[in-house]
C-alpha cells in the first residue's frame, strides 16, 4: 500500500487512452480506473466527483489516490466514501517511514484528523482501531479519540496506544468516563500503580473486574485492600480476586469471608498462605461441605503455633480483654467485621470511643454512612476499617458508602467529624 503510495506521482503511459475512456459516460470503466493502482493521479482526481457513489468508494479506498483527492473525500456526504477513506489513511500514516511522512504528511494527517473527528462513530471507530498501537502518529490525534465519549471509539485507544501517558490516563478518569473507557484503561499491558488506585476509586464494577483480570497490572496493597473492602456484595470480584497473584495472609482471610466454598478451597491451595490460615479455611470448608469430604492435604495441626485463641464468654468479653491488653486494633475489629460478629464490634467501638453501646448500636443500625464514619474515627480506627463497618455492620449500600480520600485517609475534616459525633445521643 504503501508502494502505491509513493508512487502517485507517478505518470502511467496510457493517460491519453484513461481520459478518453471517460468521455464515453460508463460507468463500468469509470469503476475499473477508481480501483486501478496504475490510473494518472489526475483521473482519481477527477473521478472523486464522480455522481456514483460506489466510484468515489473506490477512489477512497485506492491507495493510489492523491492527498488533494482525499481531502475531498473527507468531506464526501456518502457515510460509506469516507469509511473507505478513513480505513485507508488508518492503515498508510503508522506505516510511514520518516522520509515517506515527508513528502505527504501534511495533506494526509489533516485528512486524517478530518476523519477522527467525523460526526459518524464508525468512522471514528476505524481509525482508532488502525491507530491503536502507532508510535509516530501525531498525539492530538489520539488524545481525542481517547476522549471521545463512545467507547467503540475510544476503547481501543485507552488499551493500547503507546503514546498515552499515565497523567493522561489520569485526568481522562477524572474527567469521568463509562464503564467500557475505564475497563479499556484497566486491561492496560503494565498499568502503573496511580492509574490502577484511580480506576479502583471509581468502584465501578466492571472495571475493576477488568483490573483485577489483568495481572499484569501493578496493584498496589492498599490499592487491594480498598477491593476487598467494597467486594463482598459483587460477585464476579470474587474469583479474579482468589486468584490474584500475591495476596496477604490478613487479604485471605478477609477475603474468605464472603466468598463461596468453592472459591475458599481455592484459596486453600494457594502457596503464600502460612499453615495458620490455611488450616481455619480448610475448617471452614470442612464445616460448608461435611466431615466425611476429603481435603487436599494441609500441613500438620502439630506443627503450628495456632496463637492466641478467642475464649468463650462471647463478643463482649473477647472486646474487654484485648482493650485491656492494648490489642483492640485494626487487625482485631476487621477480624470482627468479617466474621459478622456484630456483639464484639459493638462493644470495640464503645470501648475505643467511649460512647455507650446502646449509642454505638443505634448509629449501626441508623447506618448513616458520615456518622458510622465519625464514631470509628472518635475510636481511632482507619478509615479502611470505617469503610468495612459502613458496608458489612451497617449494611450501606456499596454505592452510597463514604470512601477513603487517597485511598486511605478520612474524607471529611475534623470539624465535619466532630458535627457528625455531636448527633450521637
Amino acid at each position: 500500500m504503501l508502494k502505491n503510495l509513493m508512487g502517485r506521482l507517478a505518470k502511467p503511459k496510457s493517460y491519453e487512452a484513461q481520459r478518453g475512456s471517460l468521455e464515453n459516460d460508463n460507468t463500468k470503466e469509470r469503476l475499473r480506473l477508481a480501483k486501478r493502482a496504475d490510473t494518472r493521479p489526475e483521473i482519481l482526481y477527477y473521478l472523486a466527483d464522480d455522481n456514483v457513489p460506489e466510484v468515489r468508494r473506490a477512489i477512497a479506498s485506492n491507495p493510489s489516490t492523491p492527498p488533494q483527492a482525499d481531502a475531498k473525500l473527507a468531506q464526501d456526504g456518502d457515510d460509506d466514501v469516507r469509511y473507505h477513506l478513513a480505513d485507508k489513511i488508518g492503515q498508510l500514516v503508522p506505516e510511514m517511514s520518516a522520509i515517506q511522512r515527508e513528502k505527504v504528511e501534511e495533506l494526509t494527517i489533516t485528512v486524517l484528523r478530518e476523519l477522527a473527528a467525523d460526526q459518524l462513530p464508525k468512522i471514528r471507530a476505524i481509525v482508532s482501531e488502525h491507530l491503536k498501537n502507532a508510535d509516530n502518529v501525531p498525539k492530538d490525534i489520539v488524545l481525542q479519540l481517547a476522549k471521545d465519549l463512545e467507547v467503540i471509539v475510544a476503547a481501543p485507544i485507552l488499551q493500547f496506544s503507546p503514546l498515552l501517558s499515565d497523567q493522561d490516563l489520569l485526568a481522562i478518569i477524572e474527567a469521568g468516563r463509562e464503564s467500557g473507557a475505564l475497563s479499556a484503561i484497566a486491561k492496560r499491558q503494565a498499568l502503573g500503580g496511580d492509574v490502577a488506585d484511580a480506576v479502583a476509586q471509581t468502584l465501578d464494577p466492571k472495571a475493576i473486574g477488568s483490573l483485577l483480570a489483568n495481572d499484569s497490572a501493578q496493584l498496589r496493597e492498599d490499592t487491594l485492600d480498598w477491593i476487598i473492602d467494597n467486594a463482598a456484595a459483587v460477585e464476579p470480584w470474587h474469583k479474579p480476586l482468589v486468584k490474584w497473584p500475591s495476596l496477604s495472609d490478613s487479604a485471605v482471610r478477609r477475603i474468605a469471608g464472603f466468598v463461596a466454598t468453592s472459591l475458599i478451597e481455592t484459596l486453600c491451595n494457594r502457596n503464600d498462605i502460612d499453615a495458620n490460615t490455611a488450616i481455619e479455611l480448610a475448617k471452614v470448608v470442612k464445616k460448608e461441605i461435611g466431615p466425611d469430604t476429603a481435603l487436599d492435604p494441609l500441613p500438620r495441626t502439630e506443627d503450628v503455633d495456632d496463637g492466641p485463641v478467642k475464649n468463650d464468654n462471647g463478643g463482649k468479653d473477647w472486646a474487654t480483654k484485648l482493650f485491656k491488653d492494648g490489642g483492640l486494633d485494626d487487625d482485631a475489629l476487621q477480624d470482627a467485621i468479617t466474621a459478622g460478629d456484630r456483639e464484639f464490634v459493638i462493644h470495640g467501638l464503645s470501648l475505643k470511643s467511649g460512647y455507650a453501646t446502646k449509642l454505638v448500636d443505634q448509629v449501626l443500625t441508623v447506618a448513616k454512612p458520615e456518622t458510622v464514619t465519625a464514631l470509628a474515627w472518635k475510636a481511632e480506627f482507619s478509615m479502611r476499617t470505617a469503610m468495612q463497618l459502613q458496608l458489612r455492620i451497617a449494611r450501606v449500600r456499596p454505592q452510597s458508602i463514604l470512601n477513603a480520600r487517597n485511598g486511605v485517609d478520612y474524607p471529611l475534616t475534623e470539624a465535619q467529624l466532630e458535627k457528625e459525633l455531636n448527633k450521637i445521643k
